[in-house]
């Protein structure tokens, strides 16, 4: 059973990511939402629900270590992995937006996540350890982002008023939401069935569950931002590919790893 919901799973992942970014394209069109910040917000969102299940998980279990290591794993795969298969479907062109704040966005999201382990504030611990008070940090910086991100909402719809374009959307509303809710269902079964299935198989071959940790759960937790990406990608969604990366890299490190923290201490 393990093997056939291992190869089940790589269809779910393919099939979800395909209504994902069909209803979340139409939802962008329909409400001159540009594709960016769909994929900054809504796909980014969905694809990164893998990490905050094996995050909370992971704190919850007493693991801290597992969790730190599925989210700089995780961006890391997103970074080069993901973007890498991306751009050999189809070279991906970046925005202007995308060059000069969400990148600029992400790398700070990094070196805060940093600091912040080496700081210590308020605490007497002098190892590298991400404290409630970090989380609580780590979710006010994850809150500005959001913030941006209605900013530039707000003059893309601007801009697209005084244009006035307004091109049909491919699918009604209930439709998309529809394709939507679908596409995040099967990603996220698809990722835990081939995760699963992963862990297994690697534990018959005799490998060690750290290098499983390290390996495997992180690359199997970014497998719907990478079917996601590729689809997108393939389909000439070419923003939603890349926003897909770079937001859920930064939910990653400000949301998921903010979240972890508030319920227990993480140490490095």
């Amino acid at each position: 059973m393990i093997y056939f919901l291992f190869i089940l799973g790589f269809i779910f992942l393919i099939k979800g990511a395909d209504l994902l970014v069909d209803g979340a394209s139409s939802i962008a069109t329909r409400y001159n939402v540009s594709q960016m910040i769909i994929g900054l917000t809504i796909v980014s969102f969905g694809t990164s629900l893998p990490e905050l299940l094996v995050n909370v998980t992971a704190s919850f279990g007493g693991n801290p270590g597992l969790a730190i290591g599925n989210i700089f794993g995780s961006n890391i795969a997103n970074i080069l992995l993901i973007l890498g298969i991306s751009a050999i479907i189809r070279p991906l062109p970046i925005s202007k937006n995308i060059y000069f704040s969400e990148i600029p966005f992400s790398l700070v999201a990094t070196l805060l996540v940093g600091f912040l382990a080496n700081a210590a504030l308020l605490s007497d611990v002098k190892s590298l350890t991400l404290s409630r008070i970090d989380g609580a940090i780590l979710l006010l910086f994850f809150v500005l982002f959001m913030g941006y991100i209605y900013v530039v909402f707000k003059s893309d719809n601007e801009k697209i008023d005084a244009a006035a374009q307004k091109p049909e959307p491919t699918h009604s509303m209930n439709k998309s939401i529809l394709y939507i809710f679908l596409g995040l269902i099967g990603l996220y079964f698809g990722g835990e069935w081939v995760v699963n299935g992963a862990t297994t198989i690697a534990s018959q071959f005799g490998l060690s569950e750290t290098f499983i940790g390290l390996t495997v759960v992180a690359i199997g937790t970014s497998l719907p931002e990478l079917f996601t990406s590729a689809m997108a990608a393939y389909k000439g969604n070419t923003d939603i590919a890349v926003g897909n990366v770079v937001g859920s890299n930064i939910f990653n490190l400000l949301w998921i790893l903010g979240v972890s923290c508030c319920h227990k201490t993480s140490a490095f």
